[in-house]
């Protein structure tokens, strides 16, 4: 899944959709997960990433990418 290419991130988490108008804000993983999507890093990439940085259980982190998700796509901030 990729951020669509007009959606605008920043560092501290603040996420922008011009098309829309609407922002959101996110904590640092937040931002370090939408920049690997936009750069095209696939679901096995970032999750493995996020594995070896930090200590989380691969239920947990399922879990919580599953809601991050379902978060993005009714945001409208994915491409499909």
């Amino acid at each position: 899944m990729r951020i669509k290419k007009n959606i605008a991130t920043s560092e501290n988490g603040f996420i922008f959709n011009p098309a829309t108008g609407d922002s959101f804000s996110g904590n640092a993983m937040a931002s370090e997960i939408m920049v690997a999507m936009k750069n095209g890093d696939t679901e096995a990439q970032i999750k493995q990433n996020i594995q070896d940085k930090y200590e989380v259980s691969a239920e947990q982190l399922n879990r919580d990418w599953d809601d991050w998700i379902l978060q993005l796509k009714e945001a409208n901030l994915l491409e499909l």
